[in-house]
């Protein structure tokens, strides 16, 4: 939730409200978040969560200002970041697809699926296509093991995913509609 402390930033349109597309970050907005949760026991993870919430991944100029605020070194700020998969240094494409890698989506061809999404891509885990459209992320646990290979795209998990099936998913993402009149 947005409270007064949160808004637009020298000219950065915030977005509207039930919109998922992230904001431009300034060193202000950083300093705003970071200050927001900076007194809450274990600050270090929800600070990381808010901004990347908020700007769609952690900005490189965020490090030294948690740093600071939590008086620890930018090396053990860093090391969160890194540790944790779900952290960004990078924006994201405007579609995140997650390939479980658990072992029960393992068992039923989930590794097949994995290298069919970066072939069809065209990128690894960790990378975003060349027109920003997608980010392909492993995942290692979707809690859809019975339906397995599963995937999220967004926010919306998929089971029993085969390779056609994700080409369905990728082109349904990529198509725009064209009215001729």
């Amino acid at each position: 939730m947005l409270d007064a402390n949160h808004r637009a930033d020298e000219g950065n349109a915030m977005t509207s409200p039930g919109s998922t597309q992230p904001v431009a970050w300034t060193r202000a907005s950083i300093q705003r978040e970071v200050d927001a949760l900076k007194d809450e026991p274990g600050a270090m993870l929800p600070i990381l969560h808010a901004l990347q919430n908020r700007f769609g991944h952690v900005p490189d100029a965020a490090v030294p200002i948690i740093a600071e605020a939590l008086r620890c070194t930018r090396a053990e700020v860093h090391g969160i970041i890194s540790f944790y998969h779900h952290f960004r240094t990078q924006p994201a494409g405007r579609h995140v697809i997650q390939v479980c890698r658990a072992e029960a989506c393992q068992a039923v061809g989930a590794r097949q699926l994995e290298a069919h999404a970066k072939e069809r891509l065209g990128v690894d885990y960790h990378q975003t296509t060349r027109d920003n459209e997608f980010t392909l992320e492993p995942v290692y646990c979707l809690g859809n093991c019975a339906c397995g290979p599963s995937i999220r795209v967004n926010d919306d998990i998929h089971g029993r995913v085969t390779a056609e099936r994700l080409d369905r998913l990728v082109d349904d993402l990529t198509t725009t509609v064209v009215e001729v009149k």
